[in-house]
């Protein structure tokens, strides 16, 4: 990959100041970082005695969880297409 097609970009989870670089487009860094944000900020509004740690582990399950709902949902839905064919 050419280090002209990268991306950099300084985003905050959570407080915290990260930097990311990617082929993405600076916005979509932005959107992906903002909804870590927002499932974390989620998480520890339900539970004020989390750490940070924990919280970040309980955001990548349910992010995890999301993931493979919609997956299995996008899997199903192919195979009703390509059985209609």
């Amino acid at each position: 990959m050419n280090e002209e097609q990268k991306n950099r970009l300084t985003i905050s989870i959570y407080g915290q100041q990260y930097t990311i670089v990617g082929k993405a487009s600076s916005n979509y860094l932005r959107m992906v970082s903002g909804y870590v944000d927002d499932k974390m900020r989620q998480i520890a509004g339900s539970n004020a005695r989390l750490d940070t740690t924990k919280i970040a582990v309980l955001t990548a399950v349910n992010i995890a969880d999301e993931y493979f709902r919609l997956k299995q949902e996008y899997d199903e839905l192919r195979k009703l297409i390509e059985d209609g064919e």
